[in-house]
């Protein structure tokens, strides 16, 4: 990719900034040339390249200055609402002075920044050395990205006695002593103020292009030069520690997602939108790590290989009504070999007698590239593994197949499409349009071969995403599989990495990189995955964060729909009714399946409550009534198949609980394939 402009425009001389100082006499460092010049390439190729095609003008310039206050202070604990207007003359001036290199109103937001934060920092520790912390009532908003900024420093005041009141009670929970809470505070508080001291012109610009590059849409990203390497480092996979991504959230680091084969996803106790608030090693003492910034949070977490690492986790959607949790973790590299689709047999009573049903876990769309490329035959794959594992099960004489998608971010787009293949017999499997408006149709390449015609279920989740919902969409528009479980995440854009030191930045240190959406997915009925998602034929009771998925994210691309493509889709007698009765059946007559209803229900009950209280006395009830409800609601589960009930949460590890949810997907395939019987094969998967 190259710019429309002259490759020399960027070689321009760059005028120098004004040095904005800090409230304590500190100089805050001024950006650099290299940063000016990759703003203006930035802007350019935004406007020119990204999928959106949004005008470098006032009305972005607009969005741009909300979006870098919502970026400093998500949770609008430091900002008045003085400060915003203090800044208006900038609102619809950044267009053109981002444009041409400008950063002036970036560096002096974030000195106002920087002095709100030393300021609350100073008030909170005062309130440590009173009796504040152990007392307290009333309640505190949890969730205020979209509260107002507050009008006054009296207003701002009362919001920080709130919030260091919880913040003692969250660590109360665990039965912490006061004084260890007020040191541990203490210290949290003033590694704040000192943390964002700290801050480099390299990550002053990060969040700044962040916040412009945002309003296009949330998976474009400026990456600086540490960043980048970051990202090498987990597309690589060669990462040796927990095996999950993290973002910074406010004062937190948040886990994003989880990758197949590593020791976070392995261990079952940790998942998207878990907040990680203290990082130990070994035995050693756990750290608290709110307030660090999210580099360094990633560097504490990393480690040798088999060595341990203990972290303790605000969990997803609790509210504050909740104990923190301490997972403990053995840091491995994570291997292609443990992403690696797997399969087991499953057998279910059904009304015709016993039903052997074949599960195959796909945890990533992967690829031996390196191989591959190098012309080695036995290279792997997930369609060579998954087309092995289909001949086994054949082979094994199973009723049924169930594709297991859940969690599956994605991976090969190639893959996926040669997945799906192995269902179809021939067609197309997916479109992708471009920005340029090229679109392009890939199809299934197998020369009409077909690796399983029989009954076919696929299951997913919230958090099966992009090549995940490829495959998915496909098979349930070709009406080739029954799709189960809960609307998938929804993201149907396409990314490409783009290196700025191609465009003749003049600088003897590294650039930063772009990651720019391109492109769109489309189903081959002309229908986005973007932002929908696939919605199941048959939706399971699934338990998830509150906020997962596309639709969770600020300033997503919207759904929309293109020409379909010519295909032919499977046909059969319509069963998807009889399926839906069976399964609802179930729902009302299963214990396992009534008590998980139940924990869904209450998990949505809790997250409805925006406030969590300030009385210890409440939380402490709240958190031991919802440990309860999850223990009975595991015991009821253990019951209903024939298994001794456990004393504590703890008692089982992550393989040892029922998984329900894959239980009923394999009922629900049985089902099918007893009412697939006596018709042609590869006909009545999943007739609508």
């Amino acid at each position: 990719m190259t710019p429309k402009s002259s490759a020399g425009r960027w070689l321009l001389p760059l005028a120098l900034l004004l040095l904005p100082v800090l409230a304590t006499g500190q100089s805050l460092p001024t950006p650099t040339a290299l940063q000016q010049g990759e703003a203006r390439l930035v802007t350019e190729l935004l406007s020119q390249y990204h999928f959106r095609d949004r005008a470098v003008d006032d009305g972005l310039s607009r969005d741009v200055y909300q979006a870098y206050f919502d970026t400093l202070d998500p949770q609008r604990y430091y900002f008045l609402e003085s400060d915003i207007e203090r800044f208006t003359g900038y609102r619809d001036r950044l267009d053109d002075m981002v444009s041409d290199g400008s950063l002036d109103p970036a560096w002096e937001v974030f000195s106002l920044y920087y002095q709100r934060v030393r300021e609350r920092v100073d008030y909170a520790l005062t309130l440590l050395d009173g009796e504040h912390i152990r007392s307290g009532e009333g309640s505190l908003n949890v969730d205020r990205s979209d509260a107002a900024w507050a009008s006054d420093q009296s207003e701002l005041e009362a919001l920080w006695r709130k919030r260091v009141r919880h913040d003692a009670l969250t660590l109360r929970l665990n039965d912490t002593p006061w004084e260890d809470v007020r040191k541990t505070l203490r210290e949290r508080y003033e590694r704040m103020a000192r943390s964002i001291s700290q801050y480099q012109p390299e990550d002053i610009f990060q969040t700044f292009m962040n916040a412009w590059s945002s309003r296009y849409d949330p998976h474009t990203n400026y990456l600086s030069p540490r960043r980048s390497e970051n990202f090498d480092i987990n597309m690589s996979l060669s990462l040796e520690g927990i095996g999950a991504l993290l973002k910074g959230e406010g004062a937190y680091t948040e886990i994003v997602e989880l990758i197949p084969g590593g020791p976070a996803s392995a261990s079952g106790q940790l998942s998207p939108g878990d907040r990680i608030i203290g990082v130990g090693q070994g035995d050693d003492e756990i750290k608290d790590v709110v307030g660090w910034r999210l580099s360094d949070v990633v560097d504490l977490i990393r480690g040798p290989r088999e060595s341990v690492v203990r972290l303790r986790i605000l969990p997803a959607g609790s509210a504050g009504n909740a104990a923190p949790e301490v997972v403990k973790l053995t840091r491995n590299r994570i291997e292609l070999e443990e992403q690696a689709a797997d399969s087991r047999v499953l057998e279910v009573d059904t009304e015709q007698g016993l039903s052997r049903v074949g599960v195959i876990d796909i945890p990533a769309f992967y690829m031996d590239f390196q191989a591959a490329e190098a012309g080695e035959k036995d290279y792997r794959s997930t369609s060579r593994d998954v087309r092995r594992l289909i001949e086994a099960l054949e082979e094994d004489g199973v009723d049924a197949l169930v594709l297991d998608l859940r969690g599956n971010a994605g991976g090969s787009l190639s893959e996926a499409t040669r997945v799906a293949g192995l269902f179809i017999e021939r067609g197309p499997v997916v479109q992708v349009e471009r920005s340029t408006g090229e679109r392009e149709v890939l199809e299934d390449e197998d020369g009409g071969e077909q690796a399983y015609r029989g009954p076919l279920a696929v299951l997913v989740d919230r958090f099966s995403a992009s090549a995940s919902e490829i495959v998915a969409g496909a098979l349930q528009d070709y009406n080739r599989a029954v799709v189960v479980g809960d609307r998938t995440f929804g993201k149907g854009t396409v990314q490409t990495l783009v290196n700025l030191e191609r465009f003749g930045l003049d600088s003897e240190k590294p650039s930063g990189r772009l990651k720019m959406t391109v492109a769109k997915f489309y189903r081959v009925t002309g229908h986005s995955t973007q932002l929908r998602g696939v919605e199941p034929d048959i939706a399971l009771p699934m338990v998830h964060p509150e906020e997962a998925g596309e639709r969770a994210t600020d300033n997503p691309l919207p759904w929309d729909e293109i020409q379909p493509v010519d295909y032919s889709a499977q046909t059969g007698p319509d069963v998807m009714g009889v399926l839906r009765q069976r399964h609802e059946a179930r729902l009302r007559e299963q214990p396992a399946l009534r008590a998980l209803v139940t924990e869904v229900e209450r998990i949505e009950a809790d997250r409805a409550r925006d406030m969590v209280s300030l009385d210890e006395s409440v939380r402490r009830e709240r958190a031991e009534n919802n440990r309860k409800a999850r223990l009975a609601v595991l015991n009821r589960q253990l019951e209903a198949l024939g298994r001794d009930p456990v004393d504590s949460l703890d008692a089982l590890s992550d393989e040892e609980r029922p998984d329900i949810l894959l239980r009923e997907s394999v009922h629900i395939a049985a089902d099918l394939a007893s009412l697939s019987e006596g018709s042609p094969a590869g006909t009545t998967a999943a007739a609508r």
